[in-house]
Order: C-alpha cells, then structure tokens, then sequence
C-alpha cells in the first residue's frame, strides 16, 4: 500500500514543480511573455491576460499539489481523496485549457495523463480501508 502513497506523492511533487514557477510567471508577467506565450491566444478564452490563468496554476494545481504530495508522502490516509480531486482538477484544467487555446504542447496530453494517474491512485488508496476510515472523517 505503501508504494501507492509514494507514487501518488511523487507525481503530485511533478505537477507542483511545473506548475508552481509557470503560474508564478503568469502572475508577474500577465502578458505571457516569461513562458512564450501571448496574449492573442486569450482571443476566445473570458480573460484578456494570464493574470487569473496564473493564479489558478498556482494555487489549483502548483501549491495543492505540493501539499498534497507532502501528505501522500507522510502516508495519511485523507491523500487518497485530495489526490483524486486534484487529479480531476488538473484533468480539467487541460480540457479547459485546450477547450480556449488549443493544442499547444506536449506538456497539455502529459499532464492530462499524470491527472488520470493521480485522480485513479487516489481512487485505489480512498478504496483501501485505511482510506475509507478517513474518508469517513471528512466533514463533507
């Protein structure tokens, strides 16, 4: 069970590493200029610069995961259910993402495919009993 744990907090450290200094960048310079990235591409999309994008990278997929990471690596149960929620974040944020500004990169298919991993450990891990007793716990 352990090496759920460890993978889940390893792919999330991946997504953390990512997102955090792009988001950050985003935020700085809202232009899109620190990534190579335009504002034109904002053309169908409801903002008119990276500002909002950023923070939602920063905060939805960069910090989150980090400390979602952290958890999974301390091997506490409610992992399992940040896990598969911010898998299903990150998984929509490329679909909207895509949905606004198109296939860009590689990185779009990649970090799709590292949400389905993420959101389907955290799927096996809430699954387990160990996640169930604290899924259970959670006050929702």
């Amino acid at each position: 069970m352990k090496w759920k744990y460890n993978l889940l907090g390893l792919l999330q450290l991946v997504v953390a590493l990512g997102a955090i200094p792009a988001g950050l960048a985003l935020i700085i310079y809202p232009d899109g200029s620190a990534v190579g990235m335009s504002t034109t591409l904002l053309s169908q999309a409801p903002f008119k610069d990276f500002l909002i994008p950023g923070l939602f990278l920063l905060i939805g997929n960069g910090l989150s995961n980090g400390f979602g990471g952290m958890l999974a690596f301390l091997h506490r149960p409610v992992a399992g259910t940040l896990g598969l929620l911010l898998g299903v974040f990150l998984m929509a944020w490329v679909l909207i993402q895509v949905y606004f500004i198109g296939y860009l990169s590689f990185l779009q298919p990649l970090m799709f495919g590292l949400g389905v991993i993420i959101s389907g450990l955290g799927w096996l891990i809430v699954r387990s009993k160990e996640g169930q007793k604290a899924a259970s716990h959670l006050p929702i």
